[in-house]
Formats: C-alpha cells, structure tokens, sequence
C-alpha cells in the first residue's frame, strides 16, 4: 500500500540502557541507530548487561544530554557527569548472545551506579570501533547502514503507533504511558497495530524496514514513576497480543540510509505483509 499512513507523535533516545529515555523534538539516525542511543550500559563484574529485568531501580535514573556528555540523576544521589567519549580501560561486555568491545567510564561512575543499584556494577561505553551486528536473519547485508547497532536488545529502532496504546489502555483498569515500552518512535493516526504489518516505509526522508514484531520483556511491568514492578500491563496483554508464547507489542525497524526525524515528519508505508494470526 503506498501512501501516507501515520506521523511521528514522539522521538526518544534512552542513552543509557534501562535508565529513562529523553524525548526529543528531532533526532538524528546514526548507523547504529539514534545518535547516543543505549551507547551506555550498566554491566556485573562479568561483563554480562543489567537492566531493569533484575534491578528495577534503573526506572529512576534520569538522564540528561549535555554538551560534551551526559548528566545522570537520581534519587538519594549526587549528579553525575559522562563524557561522550572516554579513555578508560577496556572490556569485553555481553548482551545476550552477543559479546562486544566496550570501555570502562571509570571508577567515579561505576561506585555511583554500585551505590545506588545496591550492586556492583560498572558503567561502560561503546566506542565506534566496536562493532555489534543485528541478527544476520534480518539482516539486508552483513556490514552495510544500518546493520549495526549499540547496547538495545536487538534492532537499531522500536516503533510503537499511539493506536496501539490507546487499545491496550482501554482494556485496562489503570491506563499506563508508552515510556512503559521504550519505543524510539511513536507514529499517531493509524489502526491500532497497524505497525505490525509494515515491512517497507520511509518516516521523512529515510527508507526503513519493518523486520521483526517486538517479543516484550517484563520490563513494562515497571512503573517507570516508582520503579516498582507489577503484573500489568504484561497480563492485559498477554491475553490477546501473543503468539507462540511471546507477547508482542511494537515494530523493530532497520533504517536504510542516516538522517533526521522530527515530530511531524510523515510516514508513508510502501509494502505491507500478512501476519501469522495472534493466539
């Protein structure tokens, strides 16, 4: 289907990976994906990724994009800064399957996040000539824009469409906010999981494929505001959103070129495909 199918309600970045994302009116794509986009990551002694699967806490660090770094809040906690680029000794990190080339931010910062996670823990950052491919399944070439990606899970982009939310929130008895779900962007005026079915797009200027529904973690199970977990909105979710025992909810994206998106830009979808049915 060609033609103007959305736009772009939201753009976030999440610096550091499972501490709060930062919206912004305009982002620039990268090869990995959004500049500074999870080019940090809070690691065990390790090496392995901690995330607010097992520290829920992280919901309650707040960070800000500086010139020259970023400033990191939270509760209890003394500010403190990050530089875009560090020197400190370098490790090998794992995200998931994958084991990646990473950088000490120093011992200032790994102490702060220890004390405030209740851990210990170390806060690296990813350089660019550390490199980390997405799954050669979904892949269009092995090295090519991108292909690559940073600390996220798996894909350089999730896309969420409004619709989406709405429904989901009209099922439930407490309505909750889409930074539950981490999405780096949010498309208004579609159906509700409309996004499930778009393979070819362009947001603006910039070609995108639309490769993988979004398998959801417990993650939006933590309240961002509190950093407490519970059942919702998982539960609702699971009861019409999955299949084969995933819940799923957004649209992972690969972009094709680098760029800029901005609130407003208009998303037209190129090709769409059938979806297995959810059970």
């Amino acid at each position: 289907m060609e033609g103007a199918l959305a736009v772009v309600r939201e753009l976030w970045v999440y610096p550091i990976k499972s501490a709060r994302g930062i919206s912004l009116p305009r982002a620039r794509l990268a090869s990995r994906g959004f500049e500074h986009d999870r080019r940090w990551m809070v690691v065990d002694g390790a090496g392995r990724f901690l995330t607010q699967r097992t520290l829920p806490r992280m919901a309650l660090i707040e960070v800000a994009i500086e010139p020259g770094g970023l400033r990191v809040v939270a509760p209890g906690m003394p500010p403190l800064r990050v530089p875009f680029s560090v020197a400190g000794p370098a490790r090998e990190v794992e995200v998931f399957a994958d084991r990646c080339a990473a950088i000490s931010t120093g011992e200032e910062a790994a102490g702060w996040m220890t004390r405030f996670l209740g851990a210990a823990c170390d806060l690296v950052w990813m350089p660019e000539e550390s490199v980390r491919l997405v799954d050669r399944d979904y892949s269009a070439t092995a090295t090519g824009v991108g292909d690559q990606v940073s600390f996220v899970d798996g894909f350089p982009l999730l896309l969420v469409s409004q619709a989406s939310l709405d429904d989901l929130n009209r099922r439930l008895a407490a309505p909750v906010e889409m930074a539950r779900f981490r999405p780096n962007i949010v498309v208004d005026g579609c159906a509700p999981f409309a996004e499930d079915s778009w393979t070819a797009l362009r947001i603006g200027e910039v070609p995108m494929r639309g490769v993988k529904r979004c398998a959801r973690c417990p993650i939006p199970s933590v309240d961002p505001a509190t950093g407490e977990r519970g059942e919702e909105p998982i539960a609702t979710l699971g009861g019409y959103r999955r299949v084969g025992g995933q819940v799923l909810f957004g649209q992972n994206v690969i972009h094709s070129g680098l760029g800029e998106l901005a609130i407003g830009d208009v998303v037209g979808c190129l090709t769409e495909k059938g979806v297995p049915p959810l059970t």
